[in-house]
């Protein structure tokens, strides 16, 4: 159960700070200190500290400039792996898939289907099975992310943490093993966006440098 919980609250905390975030991180808090105290939990207990200890208004303008204003906190995972190209669209087809093979209607809350708090939700509420298996798919996604998000100091990087820890296997340490989790990547084609960082080329683009 604790896993389901750590994936629930990292929803949350990943998602835009609405007033209904905001105002729920206490009880979250208290949710998670109902569990075995592991790693993920502890690490989710610290960014939900850290978070209260902003004003609504700061916190919403520290959001949007963490994941909005920078590609390099992307928080959809198949744009790590896949870029702008012709070929993420049918692997967004494929997100869509796995959560109409469910059964159940999963909320988008017009976020692409990959939007890391979706994929939470789907693993915490829908299909834990299915949904941790899409988060390991993609752990290349997540440790990019996590190392970025450290890089520059941020408080989300413990909740990107939290989510790595749930996953079998020690996180890695640097970029390069990072992507290399990501297996052997075909040939990326674009779609007319300019790569963003040249140290942080999506997989497809990286793997041709």
């Amino acid at each position: 159960m604790s896993t389901r919980i750590v994936h629930q609250v990292a929803s949350w905390v990943l998602s835009y700070p609405h007033d209904d975030v905001v105002e729920a991180l206490p009880d979250l808090a208290v949710a998670l200190r109902e569990q075995r105290p592991t790693e993920a939990v502890r690490e989710l207990l610290t960014v939900i500290e850290r978070l209260l200890q902003e004003a609504p208004e700061q916190l919403r303008q520290l959001y949007v400039d963490t994941f909005d204003m920078t590609r390099r906190h992307a928080l959809h995972l198949s744009y790590w792996t896949e870029g702008d190209t012709r070929r993420r669209g049918e692997v967004l087809g494929s997100f869509k898939q796995v959560y109409r093979d469910s059964g159940q209607v999963v909320r988008l809350d017009g976020e692409l289907p990959d939007h890391l708090p979706v994929v939470l939700e789907f693993a915490a509420m829908v299909d834990p099975q299915r949904g941790t298996e899409l988060l390991q798919e993609y752990r290349a996604s997540l440790e990019l992310l996590r190392i970025e998000l450290e890089d520059d100091e941020s408080p989300w990087a413990g909740a990107v943490r939290a989510v790595c820890a749930t996953l079998p296997g020690a996180s890695p340490r640097t970029r390069t093993e990072a992507m290399a989790l990501a297996g052997p990547v075909q040939p990326a084609e674009s779609v007319g966006l300019e790569p963003f960082d040249a140290r942080l080329l999506p997989l497809a683009e990286g793997a041709r440098r």
